[in-house]
């Protein structure tokens, strides 16, 4: 991002993180966690007033599953699932955390929701809680994608019918991209 806190830009005049932990707020979760590293204290002033968890992840750079890791093992409430979201995907609207949520309820007995569009992966996951200890229990970079790949037939998909689940900001030249267009979503 080119020393930039990509969670930290402006999405319609809010940050990034801030986006999309209201998103997430406005759905009515039992418990809501954001796993913060780099930058913590700005990153938390991000999100004051939304009454959520915070929670420091100081491996951060040792890879994306450090911070899953470190979210499931801040949980507290019971419930039957955990979604597992990226702060990085602005187009993410609560219509789409609601399908991905209604599709987890529908599964049968499969463990893990996928929300695709045209065939293509994407983000949020749903995981069931029950799986969550294996997660845990990994070590090196095992991350979700190694865990629904590994285990394919528990997972169920959900066909979405826009992109939001595939689109983030990664690079600078996203984020820019998105300016030059005028645009404060994808």
């Amino acid at each position: 991002m080119g020393g930039r806190n990509k969670l930290l830009l402006p999405i319609g005049g809010v940050p990034l993180v801030r986006r999309s932990a209201e998103t997430l707020a406005a759905c009515d979760f039992v418990e809501l966690v954001v796993v913060v590293g780099h930058d913590r204290e700005r990153v938390i002033a991000a999100l004051e007033g939304l009454g959520l968890t915070t929670v420091h992840n100081p491996a951060y750079a040792d890879g994306q599953m450090t911070s899953v890791r470190a979210g499931l093992g801040a949980l507290t409430r019971k419930s039957d699932g955990v979604m597992i979201c990226l702060a990085d995907q602005p187009a993410i609207e609560r219509g789409d955390i609601e399908t991905i949520r209604s599709a987890f309820g529908r599964r049968g007995s499969k463990a893990v929701v996928v929300p695709t569009h045209a065939g293509q992966r994407g983000n949020p996951i749903v995981l069931e809680r029950s799986r969550c200890d294996e997660l845990l229990e990994r070590r090196g970079n095992f991350a979700c994608r190694q865990f629904i790949e590994r285990n394919a037939d528990l997972v169920a998909t959900v066909e979405m019918d826009r992109d939001h689940v595939l689109l983030d900001i990664d690079r600078a030249q996203d984020y820019d991209q998105r300016l030059a267009r005028g645009s404060d979503d994808y």
